[in-house]
């Protein structure tokens, strides 16, 4: 196995970096900046221009997997010309690989996996949603969902296997959404949005990138949700946090409105309620390291298990 990457030098990115080199799985990854590009032992950078839809045809020499990951970040204010270049980093993205792989051919690859996202489910607080579900999410989130995904398909004319990963919350204390939840946390102003009954799916970083390594490695298709088993509302997610950060929450719930003055149409993300099934990738035998969001966040802050209480310990000694 031989992987090339888009978006390696992300979050996400990084993650499955680290996962790959643990496995001593070469990999070659494609950058826009010049000054990104390394050499070293199982590790090349190649230089590409999806605007362009330009990339170093070297970038594909013996590479048997893709992994895609590239997109504009959606944690920055929606104005219309970034809402343009959120969904053109991902199409030109796409439209780049797809452009090499017809030029150099497909004969040594075996699998492509990009990522996607949850953004593609609608926004309710009783539905949950497998990777069957048709309906798609009317917000500015669904629609980049659907031409991602749109477009990632178009790699079903290659003999390899394509499949994608919609992506829900990813937690890790070194960047993407949890350093922002948590800073306020920290500051004793931390509180949950809206009602706080909104379903956030979360997963651990280190959970997803082991994910994209086992689709890989059984040659997997189709849809999978990047998702841990047990989602929880955003009163649940905060609460947790503050109690392995051990602070108090002392704060109401901070209404729509307030955020949408702060951030505007990004707000959206706040407040939507996806609940999601990991079913599939489950039943394709993926053990998730971290299923439930308290040992999920004591992991990733280090903090220890809380002792339990008395009447718990005993019932543990008499039972």
């Amino acid at each position: 196995m031989k992987v090339l990457i888009t978006g390696a030098t992300g979050l996400v990115g990084q993650a499955i970096v680290k996962e790959l080199k643990k496995k001593s799985v070469p990999i070659h990854y494609l950058t826009t900046s010049k000054n990104k590009i390394e050499t070293e032992n199982g590790y090349k950078g190649f230089y590409w221009n999806p605007a362009n839809l330009e990339m170093d045809m070297a970038a594909l020499d013996g590479v048997t997997d893709i992994i895609n990951l590239a997109g504009a970040s959606i944690s920055k204010r929606w104005k219309s010309s970034y809402k343009k270049e959120i969904i053109d980093s991902r199409i030109n993205s796409l439209k780049t690989l797809k452009k090499g792989i017809e030029l150099v051919g497909d004969d040594n690859l075996i699998g492509f996996v990009s990522a996607s996202a949850i953004g593609i489910y609608t926004d309710s607080l009783t539905n949950l949603y497998d990777v069957d579900e048709t309906t798609v999410d009317d917000s500015f989130l669904g629609e980049v969902v659907k031409l991602w995904e749109e477009e990632i398909k178009t790699f079903q004319k290659f003999d390899i296997n394509v499949s994608m990963v919609r992506i829900g919350l990813v937690l890790s204390k070194d960047g993407g959404a949890l350093p922002q939840i948590e800073k306020p946390v920290q500051n004793y102003v931390g509180a949950a949005f809206g009602s706080g009954e909104q379903w956030q799916s979360w997963i651990h970083i280190q959970d997803l990138a082991e994910l994209f390594v086992f689709i890989l490695k059984h040659q997997l298709k189709g849809v999978f949700n990047g998702v841990a088993p047990n989602p929880v509302t955003n009163s649940k997610m905060t609460k947790e946090l503050a109690n392995v950060l051990q602070k108090p929450l002392w704060l109401p719930n901070i209404p729509k409105l307030v955020m949408r003055v702060v951030l505007g149409e990004m707000s959206y993300i706040l407040f939507a309620s996806q609940r999601v099934s990991s079913r599939r990738i489950e039943e394709e035998g993926f053990l998730f390291n971290y299923a439930n969001i308290c040992a999920a966040l004591r992991n990733i802050y280090d903090a220890p298990k809380p002792e339990p209480k008395l009447t718990e310990k005993y019932e543990e000694t008499y039972s």
